[in-house]
Protein backbone atom coordinates (compact mmCIF):
# COMPACT_ATOMS: atom_id res chain seq x y z
CA UNK A 1 0.00 0.00 0.00
CA UNK A 2 2.76 2.45 0.95
CA UNK A 3 4.70 1.53 -2.23
CA UNK A 4 1.61 2.22 -4.36
CA UNK A 5 1.08 5.54 -2.65
CA UNK A 6 4.70 6.53 -3.31
CA UNK A 7 4.36 5.53 -6.98
CA UNK A 8 1.13 7.52 -7.27
CA UNK A 9 2.76 10.54 -5.62
CA UNK A 10 5.80 10.25 -7.93
CA UNK A 11 3.51 10.05 -10.98
CA UNK A 12 1.60 13.15 -9.85
CA UNK A 13 4.84 15.07 -9.35
CA UNK A 14 6.07 14.10 -12.84
CA UNK A 15 2.73 15.04 -14.35
CA UNK A 16 2.80 18.39 -12.55
CA UNK A 17 6.32 19.07 -13.83
CA UNK A 18 5.15 18.33 -17.36
CA UNK A 19 2.19 20.68 -16.95
CA UNK A 20 4.45 23.42 -15.59
CA UNK A 21 6.87 23.00 -18.51
CA UNK A 22 4.00 23.33 -20.99
CA UNK A 23 2.62 26.26 -19.00
CA UNK A 24 5.90 28.21 -19.04
CA UNK A 25 6.43 27.37 -22.72
CA UNK A 26 3.01 28.77 -23.63
CA UNK A 27 3.62 31.82 -21.47
CA UNK A 28 6.97 32.45 -23.18
CA UNK A 29 5.27 31.99 -26.58
CA UNK A 30 2.54 34.52 -25.71
CA UNK A 31 5.09 37.09 -24.51
CA UNK A 32 7.21 36.53 -27.63
CA UNK A 33 4.11 37.01 -29.80
CA UNK A 34 3.31 40.23 -27.94
CA UNK A 35 6.85 41.53 -28.49
CA UNK A 36 6.69 40.56 -32.20
CA UNK A 37 3.33 42.36 -32.51
CA UNK A 38 4.82 45.48 -30.92
CA UNK A 39 7.86 45.46 -33.19
CA UNK A 40 5.70 44.89 -36.28
CA UNK A 41 3.40 47.80 -35.39
CA UNK A 42 6.37 50.10 -34.75
CA UNK A 43 7.90 49.18 -38.10
CA UNK A 44 4.57 49.71 -39.82
CA UNK A 45 4.21 53.09 -38.11
CA UNK A 46 7.70 54.15 -39.25
CA UNK A 47 7.11 52.99 -42.83
CA UNK A 48 3.74 54.76 -43.00
CA UNK A 49 5.24 57.97 -41.62
CA UNK A 50 8.10 57.89 -44.12
CA UNK A 51 5.66 57.33 -46.97
CA UNK A 52 3.50 60.30 -45.90
CA UNK A 53 6.56 62.54 -45.59
CA UNK A 54 7.77 61.54 -49.04
CA UNK A 55 4.36 62.37 -50.49
CA UNK A 56 4.38 65.76 -48.82
CA UNK A 57 7.90 66.58 -50.01
CA UNK A 58 6.89 65.66 -53.53
CA UNK A 59 3.97 68.10 -53.31
CA UNK A 60 6.05 70.81 -51.62
CA UNK A 61 3.87 70.70 -48.50
CA UNK A 62 4.22 73.22 -45.70
CA UNK A 63 5.96 72.62 -42.37
CA UNK A 64 2.68 72.48 -40.46
CA UNK A 65 1.54 69.30 -42.19
CA UNK A 66 4.96 67.73 -41.66
CA UNK A 67 4.74 68.49 -37.93
CA UNK A 68 1.26 66.93 -37.82
CA UNK A 69 2.59 63.70 -39.36
CA UNK A 70 5.43 63.61 -36.82
CA UNK A 71 2.96 64.15 -33.98
CA UNK A 72 0.76 61.33 -35.30
CA UNK A 73 3.80 59.08 -35.33
CA UNK A 74 4.65 59.93 -31.71
CA UNK A 75 1.02 59.48 -30.65
CA UNK A 76 0.81 56.02 -32.20
CA UNK A 77 4.19 55.08 -30.75
CA UNK A 78 2.95 56.08 -27.28
CA UNK A 79 -0.30 54.19 -27.91
CA UNK A 80 1.54 51.00 -28.94
CA UNK A 81 3.90 51.22 -25.97
CA UNK A 82 0.98 51.77 -23.58
CA UNK A 83 -1.06 48.90 -25.03
CA UNK A 84 1.95 46.61 -25.08
CA UNK A 85 2.90 47.33 -21.47
CA UNK A 86 -0.73 46.94 -20.36
CA UNK A 87 -1.12 43.58 -22.11
CA UNK A 88 2.24 42.42 -20.79
CA UNK A 89 1.34 43.33 -17.21
CA UNK A 90 -2.07 41.65 -17.53
CA UNK A 91 -0.47 38.50 -18.93
CA UNK A 92 2.19 38.40 -16.19
CA UNK A 93 -0.38 39.10 -13.45
CA UNK A 94 -2.63 36.33 -14.77
CA UNK A 95 0.33 33.98 -15.08
CA UNK A 96 1.47 34.64 -11.51
CA UNK A 97 -2.09 34.26 -10.20
CA UNK A 98 -2.64 30.96 -12.02
CA UNK A 99 0.76 29.68 -10.94
CA UNK A 100 0.07 30.47 -7.29
CA UNK A 101 -3.40 28.91 -7.42
CA UNK A 102 -2.10 25.73 -9.05
CA UNK A 103 0.83 25.52 -6.64
CA UNK A 104 -1.48 26.06 -3.65
CA UNK A 105 -3.90 23.42 -4.94
CA UNK A 106 -1.06 20.97 -5.47
CA UNK A 107 0.32 21.70 -2.00
CA UNK A 108 -3.10 21.12 -0.45
CA UNK A 109 -3.49 17.94 -2.47
CA UNK A 110 -0.12 16.70 -1.24
CA UNK A 111 -0.98 17.57 2.36
CA UNK A 112 -4.34 15.82 2.11
CA UNK A 113 -2.69 12.77 0.55
CA UNK A 114 -0.11 12.69 3.36
CA UNK A 115 -2.95 13.13 5.86
CA UNK A 116 -4.89 10.21 4.40
CA UNK A 117 -1.79 7.99 4.54
CA UNK A 118 -1.10 9.07 8.12
CA UNK A 119 -4.70 8.72 9.26
CA UNK A 120 -4.93 5.26 7.74
CA UNK A 121 -1.89 4.19 9.72
CA UNK A 122 -3.08 5.95 12.86
CA UNK A 123 -6.46 4.22 12.68
CA UNK A 124 -5.20 0.77 11.79
CA UNK A 125 -2.51 0.61 14.47
CA UNK A 126 -4.75 0.86 17.58
CA UNK A 127 -7.33 -1.40 15.98
CA UNK A 128 -4.69 -4.03 15.22
CA UNK A 129 -3.19 -3.80 18.73
CA UNK A 130 -6.62 -4.02 20.35
CA UNK A 131 -7.57 -7.01 18.24
CA UNK A 132 -4.31 -8.78 19.03
CA UNK A 133 -4.68 -8.15 22.77
CA UNK A 134 -8.25 -9.43 22.82
CA UNK A 135 -7.33 -12.53 20.83
CA UNK A 136 -4.47 -13.18 23.25
CA UNK A 137 -6.84 -12.88 26.21
CA UNK A 138 -9.29 -15.19 24.49
CA UNK A 139 -6.90 -17.94 23.39
CA UNK A 140 -4.39 -18.08 26.23
CA UNK A 141 -4.61 -18.56 29.95
CA UNK A 142 -2.70 -15.64 31.38
CA UNK A 143 -1.83 -14.60 34.87
CA UNK A 144 -3.66 -11.71 36.48
CA UNK A 145 -0.69 -9.39 35.96
CA UNK A 146 -0.43 -10.32 32.30
CA UNK A 147 -4.14 -9.75 31.82
CA UNK A 148 -3.94 -6.35 33.48
CA UNK A 149 -1.02 -5.32 31.27
CA UNK A 150 -2.94 -6.31 28.13
CA UNK A 151 -6.09 -4.57 29.32
CA UNK A 152 -4.14 -1.42 30.19
CA UNK A 153 -2.47 -1.44 26.77
CA UNK A 154 -5.83 -1.96 25.08
CA UNK A 155 -7.34 0.97 26.97
CA UNK A 156 -4.39 3.16 25.97
CA UNK A 157 -4.92 2.33 22.32
CA UNK A 158 -8.67 2.95 22.70
CA UNK A 159 -7.95 6.34 24.27
CA UNK A 160 -5.54 7.15 21.45
CA UNK A 161 -8.18 6.20 18.88
CA UNK A 162 -10.77 8.29 20.73
CA UNK A 163 -8.45 11.33 20.78
CA UNK A 164 -7.78 10.93 17.08
CA UNK A 165 -11.48 10.74 16.23
CA UNK A 166 -12.21 13.76 18.45
CA UNK A 167 -9.54 15.80 16.66
CA UNK A 168 -10.87 14.88 13.23
CA UNK A 169 -14.52 15.53 14.05
CA UNK A 170 -13.83 18.71 15.98
CA UNK A 171 -11.56 20.17 13.29
CA UNK A 172 -14.29 19.57 10.72
CA UNK A 173 -17.01 21.08 12.93
CA UNK A 174 -15.00 24.16 13.86
CA UNK A 175 -14.05 24.90 10.24
CA UNK A 176 -17.67 24.47 9.15
CA UNK A 177 -18.91 26.65 12.01
CA UNK A 178 -21.01 23.78 13.34
CA UNK A 179 -19.56 23.64 16.86
CA UNK A 180 -21.14 25.87 19.50
CA UNK A 181 -18.80 26.83 22.31
CA UNK A 182 -20.27 26.19 25.74
CA UNK A 183 -18.91 28.64 28.29
CA UNK A 184 -18.75 27.62 31.94
CA UNK A 185 -16.52 28.43 34.86
CA UNK A 186 -13.72 25.86 34.91
CA UNK A 187 -11.14 25.03 37.52
CA UNK A 188 -8.30 25.21 35.02
CA UNK A 189 -5.76 23.94 37.54
CA UNK A 190 -7.81 20.80 38.10
CA UNK A 191 -8.38 20.33 34.37
CA UNK A 192 -4.66 20.55 33.54
CA UNK A 193 -3.82 18.26 36.48
CA UNK A 194 -6.31 15.61 35.30
CA UNK A 195 -4.92 15.73 31.75
CA UNK A 196 -1.39 15.27 33.09
CA UNK A 197 -2.45 12.35 35.28
CA UNK A 198 -4.03 10.66 32.28
CA UNK A 199 -0.75 10.94 30.35
CA UNK A 200 1.23 9.67 33.35
CA UNK A 201 -0.98 6.57 33.37
CA UNK A 202 -0.67 6.15 29.61
CA UNK A 203 3.08 6.75 29.59
CA UNK A 204 4.39 5.60 32.99
CA UNK A 205 7.98 5.55 31.73
CA UNK A 206 7.96 9.25 30.86
CA UNK A 207 9.18 11.99 33.19
CA UNK A 208 6.48 14.68 33.37
CA UNK A 209 7.20 17.54 35.77
CA UNK A 210 4.44 19.91 36.87
CA UNK A 211 4.32 23.39 38.37
CA UNK A 212 0.65 24.30 38.68
CA UNK A 213 -0.62 27.31 40.56
CA UNK A 214 -3.72 26.38 42.53
CA UNK A 215 -7.24 27.80 42.19
CA UNK A 216 -6.95 29.23 38.69
CA UNK A 217 -10.42 29.56 37.19
CA UNK A 218 -11.35 30.38 33.61
CA UNK A 219 -14.61 30.66 31.67
CA UNK A 220 -14.58 28.49 28.56
CA UNK A 221 -15.52 25.21 26.92
CA UNK A 222 -14.26 22.34 29.06
CA UNK A 223 -14.10 19.79 26.22
CA UNK A 224 -12.26 22.13 23.84
CA UNK A 225 -9.73 23.18 26.47
CA UNK A 226 -9.13 19.57 27.47
CA UNK A 227 -8.46 18.65 23.84
CA UNK A 228 -6.06 21.59 23.44
CA UNK A 229 -4.12 20.61 26.58
CA UNK A 230 -4.02 16.95 25.53
CA UNK A 231 -2.74 17.89 22.08
CA UNK A 232 0.15 19.88 23.54
CA UNK A 233 1.05 17.09 25.97
CA UNK A 234 0.81 14.48 23.24
CA UNK A 235 2.94 16.62 20.96
CA UNK A 236 5.64 17.08 23.63
CA UNK A 237 5.81 13.36 24.38
CA UNK A 238 5.66 12.34 20.74
CA UNK A 239 8.53 14.55 19.58
CA UNK A 240 10.97 14.14 22.46
CA UNK A 241 13.22 11.23 23.53
CA UNK A 242 11.78 8.74 25.98
CA UNK A 243 14.38 9.52 28.64
CA UNK A 244 13.88 13.30 28.40
CA UNK A 245 11.72 15.54 30.58
CA UNK A 246 8.40 17.18 29.74
CA UNK A 247 7.53 20.19 31.91
CA UNK A 248 4.05 21.66 32.35
CA UNK A 249 3.41 24.96 34.09
CA UNK A 250 0.30 27.00 34.84
CA UNK A 251 0.57 30.53 36.24
CA UNK A 252 -1.26 33.84 36.44
CA UNK A 253 0.45 37.21 36.12
CA UNK A 254 -0.90 40.67 35.33
CA UNK A 255 -4.43 39.31 34.76
CA UNK A 256 -3.08 36.78 32.25
CA UNK A 257 -3.26 32.99 32.55
CA UNK A 258 -0.26 31.25 31.00
CA UNK A 259 -0.03 27.52 30.29
CA UNK A 260 3.46 26.31 29.37
CA UNK A 261 4.31 22.90 27.89
CA UNK A 262 8.05 22.39 27.43
CA UNK A 263 9.87 19.45 25.87
CA UNK A 264 13.51 18.52 25.18
CA UNK A 265 13.12 17.22 21.65
CA UNK A 266 14.87 18.20 18.43
CA UNK A 267 13.04 21.50 18.20
CA UNK A 268 11.50 23.17 15.18
CA UNK A 269 13.29 25.33 12.61
CA UNK A 270 12.54 29.06 12.65
CA UNK A 271 10.96 29.02 9.18
CA UNK A 272 8.50 26.33 10.30
CA UNK A 273 7.39 27.82 13.61
CA UNK A 274 4.27 29.41 12.09
CA UNK A 275 3.61 26.61 9.60
CA UNK A 276 3.21 23.94 12.30
CA UNK A 277 -0.17 25.49 13.15
CA UNK A 278 -1.42 24.98 9.57
CA UNK A 279 -3.84 22.20 8.82
CA UNK A 280 -2.17 18.88 7.86
CA UNK A 281 1.29 20.44 8.17
CA UNK A 282 4.08 18.44 9.76
CA UNK A 283 7.62 19.69 10.32
CA UNK A 284 9.93 18.63 7.53
CA UNK A 285 12.87 16.91 9.22
CA UNK A 286 13.29 13.17 9.35
CA UNK A 287 12.89 13.09 13.13
CA UNK A 288 9.41 14.56 13.13
CA UNK A 289 8.29 12.83 9.96
CA UNK A 290 9.10 9.50 11.59
CA UNK A 291 6.80 10.18 14.54
CA UNK A 292 3.12 9.34 14.57
CA UNK A 293 0.72 12.12 13.75
CA UNK A 294 -1.80 13.56 11.31
CA UNK A 295 -0.97 17.28 11.32
CA UNK A 296 -4.26 18.20 13.02
CA UNK A 297 -3.23 18.56 16.67
CA UNK A 298 -1.56 21.98 16.66
CA UNK A 299 -3.95 23.30 14.03
CA UNK A 300 -6.90 22.39 16.23
CA UNK A 301 -5.18 23.69 19.37
CA UNK A 302 -4.67 27.12 17.80
CA UNK A 303 -8.31 27.21 16.66
CA UNK A 304 -9.49 26.38 20.19
CA UNK A 305 -7.24 29.02 21.73
CA UNK A 306 -8.47 31.64 19.25
CA UNK A 307 -12.09 30.76 20.04
CA UNK A 308 -11.32 31.59 23.67
CA UNK A 309 -9.73 34.94 22.68
CA UNK A 310 -6.33 33.59 23.63
CA UNK A 311 -2.94 33.36 22.00
CA UNK A 312 -0.46 30.53 21.44
CA UNK A 313 3.23 30.98 20.66
CA UNK A 314 6.10 28.62 19.99
CA UNK A 315 9.64 29.40 21.15
CA UNK A 316 12.88 27.48 21.56
CA UNK A 317 13.66 25.59 24.71
CA UNK A 318 17.33 25.78 25.66
CA UNK A 319 19.53 23.98 24.95
CA UNK A 320 17.05 22.16 22.69
CA UNK A 321 13.35 21.48 22.39
CA UNK A 322 10.17 23.55 22.17
CA UNK A 323 8.13 25.80 24.44
CA UNK A 324 4.42 26.09 23.69
CA UNK A 325 2.75 28.89 25.64
CA UNK A 326 -1.00 29.46 25.71
CA UNK A 327 -2.16 32.72 27.27
CA UNK A 328 -5.69 33.80 28.21
CA UNK A 329 -7.07 36.90 29.82
CA UNK A 330 -8.47 36.13 33.26
CA UNK A 331 -12.26 35.90 33.27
Amino acid sequence: MAHRSKLAASFKIKRLRTIFIIYWFLLAYIIAALVWWFIALMQQNNILTEYKLQQLHANAADQQRINKIEQDKKRKTTQYIGEGVTFLLLILAGAVFIFRVVRRQFKQSQQQQNFMMAITHELKTPIAVTKLNLETLQKHKLSTDQQQRLITNTLQEANRLNDLCNNMLLASQIEAGGYKVTNEEIDLTSLVHNCIQDFIIRYPQRNIETDLQQNIFFTGDRLLLQIAINNLLDNAIKYSPRESKVAVGLRTKNNTIALLVKDEGKGIAEEEKEKVFDKFYRAGNMYTKGAKGTGLGLFLTKKIVQQHDGNIILTNNHPHGCNFVISFKES
